[in-house]
């Protein structure tokens, strides 16, 4: 009788069980033990979070995180320029997915996630139908941009400053100071104050603006590092480390009480532009030297022949030396930009109510105190959905180039 040969082909799955987790006694006790101790501690999480947390306080407090104290009736501004940045992410999502499964995928994982937050989440029928309106147009901009990627890749950065400006006026009102000619009418957006810009808002608007300004700034940095000339070379490395020897809320301190000074007495900055001049000048002087780590690993030998070629010196750096430099340290810029998105938590320090303060204000409110556990639960989830997507762009990107 002559056997399957099916038969003999061992389980992959099996296998690979048996070779890196009961290859020894040893190692099977221990797997065992572990085992038995994230049961136990998912048991224990899984009984907190459904029997035991009060989540009332998340319920209550929803407009809170993300908005915090922002008018009502001006939701609107917020909604139009979310779906301005969820179109525009869908497009960009779909230039760089050219991969039909991946996109498959990845859409499929976010509308679950969409689903499971419509249900979840305590919101009215307004808010569910400008989300799944935004969810539509974020997913039909995915599909345009595979279909007209060709046409799309030069523009998307314009496209994104752009968009970034008119969201920063929809939300402020008043901070480009102009009104809008429609039919003979003269339509102005009341300002709304930066003391109300609370929350999650405040938190990604901090984030982005310090992002947008200190990459430029920290590639300048690192190109006058390594500059011939000793007085450009010798400022940015001065520049550099002085900053990089201090910490963070010391800067963030200086700008709030220290950079009044040095200003005209008729000119007051906003305490929100204070803290944004403090977190660019912390992060350009770390994204400087993670530029300098990409510079020094082009070799010198494609700066020489690009002289040779005939090109002039800024041709040489915008051409040849920029572009391999910035795709080799695509993680260390991102894991900046990750680290700074966090730190925009120490806001809440000087006097800004971003998502951490919000939380703090929340927390020390008298029908929830003691809700530590459920609100930086909650907090934390926020900042890993954000640090965790930045990192997935990362990694799109450094498969793409």
């Amino acid at each position: 009788m002559i056997s399957n040969p099916e038969s003999r082909i061992p389980n992959h799955k099996l296998f690979w069980l048996r070779k890196n987790l009961f290859n020894s006694w040893f190692n099977s006790i221990l797997t065992v033990i572990c085992l038995i101790f994230l049961l136990w501690v998912t048991w224990g999480v899984g009984n907190w979070v459904i029997n035991q947390a009060q989540w009332a306080v998340i319920k209550v407090n929803w407009r809170l995180f993300f908005v915090g104290r922002y008018p009502q009736s001006l939701y609107w501004r917020v909604w139009i320029a979310l779906a301005v940045t969820s179109v525009l992410g869908g497009l960009t999502f779909g230039v760089f997915s050219q991969t039909s499964s991946f996109k498959r995928v990845y859409l499929g994982i976010c509308a679950f996630i969409l689903g499971l937050f419509l249900t979840i989440a305590p919101l009215d029928t307004n808010s569910r139908l400008c989300l799944l309106i935004i969810a539509g147009l974020a997913f039909a901009s995915s599909w345009i941009g595979g279909k007209l990627s060709k046409f799309i890749i030069p523009w998307i950065s314009i496209a994104w400053l752009l968009s970034f400006l008119v969201s920063l006026w929809l939300i402020n009102g008043g901070f480009v100071n102009f009104w809008l000619v429609v039919a003979r009418l003269r339509i102005g957006f009341t300002a709304v104050p930066t003391n109300l810009w609370n929350g999650l808002l405040l938190t990604l608007l901090m984030a982005f603006v310090s992002i947008v300004l200190s990459f430029p700034i920290g590639i300048l940095l690192a190109l006058g590092r390594t500059s011939n000339l000793p007085v450009v070379r010798w400022f940015c490395i001065l520049y550099i480390e002085i900053i990089r020897g201090l910490p963070l809320i010391g800067i963030l301190f200086l700008a709030q009480v220290m950079l009044p000074l040095f200003l005209p007495t008729d000119l007051r900055l906003d305490r929100v532009l204070r803290a944004i001049a403090g977190l660019v000048i912390f992060s350009a002087a770390y994204m400087a030297e993670n530029v300098r780590g990409g510079l020094q690993a082009i070799p010198r030998g494609q700066i020489e022949a690009a002289k040779a070629l005939g090109l002039k010196s800024y041709l040489v750096v915008l051409l040849i030396i920029l572009p391999q430099a910035l795709r080799a340290v695509i993680p260390a810029i991102v894991g900046q930009f990750i680290g700074l998105f966090k730190d925009t938590s120490l806001l809440s320090l000087v006097g800004l109510v971003e998502l951490t303060g919000i939380a703090r204000s929340i927390v020390a409110q008298p029908q929830f105190l003691g809700r530590y556990a459920e609100v930086y639960l909650f907090i934390g989830l926020i900042y890993w959905v954000f640090c965790y997507s930045m990192s997935l762009a990362s990694k799109k990107l450094e498969k793409q180039f």
